[in-house]
């Protein structure tokens, strides 16, 4: 066994006795076939004594005859499959230092959108294919023979052999082109050392646009023909991003030139590949008169995302899976950093608290995981691109960031990226530069936030002249984990003026504010209010006692406080009430202080708790249900009447997005008269597609107002909605479609929808936008559906994150524990590590629900609230 290469299976990661220094590539794509063939020869550097070679391939045919090292004929050659491991044996053992593995491949351009596929395109009315790469994380192995780990970092020489008609772009350059017939043979520059996964080809037919950074990096967007217009708005972003990265990172961007291009048929948003940046066409392109606003800002939110990453990811890489979150965790709060700045009317840090509430949401979950986790197997890899490493990852940094100071915070990772260039780093290399430039315990500080999964909720109560503090792990199901945390904790009383901060180091501390409100008018305790986590920085939640939270109140009525203060408030609420930690009555109190705000990103959080109310309402007090959204449409109706239908000249770009998010609230609440006039519109709209009555931001509330009055004996409205979406070409209008489809409150409708998603008219990648628009009416029929279809899912959606779609939308939604039980019932023989994450948040987020309205239930007084409230509004 120790002299076989079985020894090397069910490793984690490759053994590190041999290393690759450069790999030379030849891959010639045949688009009509769906196949390639390859040629690699790679020198390797052998540091210790071995027979062995061990690199990575899967679902590749290598010609084992044409194996050689050097002058060396392996005399075993082993795939281990479940491994994705090719193990070489030689008679002797291999000479110390460097040699060229040379090898034939043959492999398939396949479907699953992930290694080298193909993706359809129409050009000049007829299907065609083009080939992509998506390598993250480990599927460079589908391609080409490697050692597929972000810590064999490489150069890599590229040559493609296609059709002379067509396309190819790599990370790097072109140095020559020849052309023979119908082939050409492009050879591209040698790449400056990298990690597998962002190696990129794509081979198609492509128009492109083109600008410049300040130090002249060409930059190009491609697309598909005729649609470059498009493609113009993430080329000034891009732009804009690089010379702003330049800056904040004190080194230049470091490749000769960058290229973005819309791939149709994409499962993730996008792909950082350097050099060569892929994206879904909703995520780059953006066309004035089909795109909604809040798709123009999804698009430069993206791009700066990628752009970030070609030095925090791609120049320096992590270490291992382990540490994901600290490429996507920091590509996503820096990303915010780059559009605050280039479009600070959108409010930008404000929004950033969606990313930080769904990062909340998911982490509340025992089911969570940490920021920093042990991936032990390839396989293990996708489950983890998730909110955690993105969202609480990104918030995390914002925390820190806000700790630390915004200027030490920039100078000290622009050291990091100085001293790792070119290499690895684990996070543990982070804290140590930024503790090193700040002197504060950051290692300490920051490890209680990335290795344990969880975070606190703060337990707030004025005791005399202290203000006494408790932390407590916080779960969405009402149980206390065991967590503790290091907790950045920031203070103010009564205005923004004075603000306290410390480290909540401890079980328990208590705050002396004495001298903190004597300097405000609230020592007389009359309007005294103290609110905790100014500005939502630090990852934790706070629970008031009665008094601070009535003190809070009355700040809201009174407009005291910042928008993102005002956005915590009502999350952390929400979540208490989830969790069982106050009463749905008193949610519903404070929700009603919102009567009057007309801010986009705090309406944003409010419409969001008030849709879970109502959908909760439905399980736990059917008869209660139809006055409480009566309660929520009262509350959201005067923003919405104010702003209307239509667009007003010169109105800011939040305005535009609060129409939109409004609209489709009130439509989901059951307002008739917002119904109505959405499917008036909509009529208009069909009859004559450049009517302005329906321009693109208000369109999604139209279709679904259309469709809450289809049913089986009325479906004229699915039949129109269907024809637009089989007559339009925009992706983004396509979605909107798609959204709106499977929210009939007709069962065979829901049903049609669903089925529709297996016709070759639905782009797999897009499954999750008819998974995401399911109404609760429909909930049953999904779920039989699903069972009935399962393994046909399974079978086509082979990308964790698109089968965990499947499971999030059918299952979250139940309430019951019945429910759950029969759920994991149908799973218990069927279950897959792809997906057994996904399953387990989901019953997870079942059983809360089901604690949840139990406890509604037992609420005394919530009936005689909700009709003070109204008689209140009326």
């Amino acid at each position: 066994m120790a002299d076989s290469p079985a020894q090397f299976r069910g490793q984690a990661r490759l053994p590190r006795f041999a290393a690759p220094l450069r790999y030379d590539l030849r891959l010639r794509p045949d688009l009509a076939a769906c196949t390639f063939t390859g040629a690699a020869a790679i020198a390797v550097a052998v540091s210790a004594p071995t027979r062995f070679l061990v690199f990575n391939a899967a679902e590749l045919n290598v010609d084992r005859a044409s194996v050689r090292f050097q002058d060396l004929v392996p005399s075993e050659v082993v795939q281990f499959g479940e491994d994705e491991i090719l193990v070489l044996g030689f008679d002797r053992e291999l000479p110390i230092g460097e040699g060229v593995l040379t090898m034939d491949f043959t492999g398939t351009l396949n479907d699953q959108m992930r290694g080298f596929y193909r993706s359809k395109y129409v050009y000049n009315g007829e299907s065609r294919n083009m080939a992509v790469t998506q390598f993250e994380a480990a599927d460079a192995r589908r391609c080409f023979p490697c050692w597929d780990d972000p810590a064999f970092k490489a150069k890599f020489k590229l040559t493609l052999e296609v059709p002379s008609n067509l396309v190819a772009l790599s990370n790097m350059p072109v140095v020559k082109e020849t052309v023979t017939g119908p082939i050409k043979t492009v050879h591209y520059e040698e790449s400056p050392l990298m990690s597998t996964y962002l190696v990129a080809i794509v081979v198609g037919v492509f128009d492109y646009i083109e600008g410049s950074t300040s130090e002249g990096t060409k930059v190009r967007v491609y697309t598909q023909v005729g649609k470059t217009s498009q493609g113009k708005f993430a080329l000034d972003v891009g732009v804009k991003s690089l010379d702003l990265y330049k800056d904040y990172f004190a080194t230049p961007y470091p490749l000769p030139k960058l290229d973005m291009i819309a791939i149709p048929d994409f499962a993730a948003g996008a792909m950082e590949n350097y050099g060569l940046v892929t994206y879904r066409e909703t995520a780059l392109l953006y066309d004035e008169l089909l795109s909604s606003a809040s798709n123009k800002q999804q698009v430069a939110i993206t791009v700066a995302h990628e752009l970030a990453h070609q030095w925090f990811g791609n120049l320096v890489t992590m270490e291992w899976w382990t540490h994901l979150w600290l490429n996507e965790g920091f590509a996503s709060w820096v990303s915010y950093l780059a559009v605050e700045s280039l479009f600070p009317e959108w409010n930008n840090w404000t929004q950033f608290l969606d990313e930080t509430t769904s990062g909340l949401r998911l982490d509340a979950l025992a089911e969570s995981h940490p920021i920093e986790v042990e991936i032990n197997h390839a396989s293990e890899i996708d489950a983890i691109f998730d909110s955690i490493s993105y969202d609480k990852g990104a918030s995390v940094i914002r925390m820190l960031q806000s700790y630390l100071g915004a200027e030490r915070f920039q100078k000290a990772l622009a050291s990091y990226i100085k001293k790792y260039a070119y290499s690895n780093a684990k996070t543990e290399d982070l804290w140590a530069v930024l503790e090193e430039e700040s002197g504060e315990p950051v290692k300490d500080l920051m490890t209680t936030w990335t290795k344990q999964q969880g975070y606190p909720v703060i337990y707030a109560k004025i005791n005399g002249d202290d203000l006494e503090l408790e932390q407590a792990q916080f779960l969405s199901d009402g149980s206390s984990g065991t967590g503790m945390w290091i907790v950045p904790i920031t203070s103010c009383c009564g205005s923004y003026d004075t603000q306290k901060k410390f480290l909540l180091k401890e079980k328990t501390d208590k705050m002396h504010i004495k001298e903190f409100t004597a300097s405000q008018s609230c020592d007389g305790k009359k309007n005294i209010w103290i609110k905790l986590n100014i500005d939502q920085t630090g990852f934790y939640r706070v629970k008031y006692d009665d008094e601070l939270a009535a003190g809070l109140v009355n700040a809201i009525k009174a407009k005291k406080l910042s928008l993102m203060d005002k956005i915590g408030i009502v999350e952390d609420s929400y979540a208490l009430s989830v969790a069982r930690k106050q009463t749905l009555t008193s949610l519903l109190r404070l929700l009603n202080a919102y009567h009057d705000e007309s801010d986009y990103t705090v309406l944003s959080h409010v419409t969001s708790v008030c849709l879970s109310i109502s959908k909760i309402s439905v399980d736990a007090t059917p008869d209660l249900n139809k006055d409480i959204k009566q309660l929520l449409i009262n509350l959201l109706l005067p923003a919405a009447i104010k702003l209307g239908w239509d667009p007003k000249d010169g109105e800011s770009h939040l305005d535009v997005m609060l129409r939109s998010l409004l609209l489709i609230a009130l439509v989901k609440l059951g307002h008739n008269e917002t119904v109505k006039e959405g499917v008036r519109r909509f009529h208009i709209f069909f009859e004559d597609r450049k009517a302005s009555l329906l321009p693109p931001d208000t369109r999604k509330a139209a279709y679904l107002a259309v469709m809450r009055t289809v049913s089986t004996s009325n479906r004229s409205g699915y039949d129109v909605l269907l024809k637009i979406y089989r007559e339009t070409a925009e992706p983004q209008e396509k979605s909107r479609v798609l959204g709106s489809l499977s929210s009939s409150p007709d069962k065979d409708i829901v049903l049609e929808a669903l089925n529709f998603m297996f016709t070759d008219e639905v782009r797999n990648q897009d499954s999750y936008y008819i998974l995401g628009g399911i109404s609760l009416e429909g909930r049953e029929v999904a779920w039989t559906w699903l069972k009935k279809n399962w393994d046909h899912v399974l079978n086509t959606w082979k990308s964790s994150s698109l089968i965990s779609d499947f499971i999030n939308s059918i299952v979250s939604p139940f309430t019951s524990e019945e429910k759950a039980a029969e759920v994991s019932e149908f799973f218990a023989s069927r279950m897959k590590p792809s997906f057994e994450r996904a399953l387990k948040q989901s019953l997870e987020r079942v059983r809360i629900s089901a604690k949840w309205i139990e406890s509604i239930r037992s609420e005394p007084s919530l009936g005689q609230t909700v009709q003070e409230l109204l008689q209140g509004q009326a």
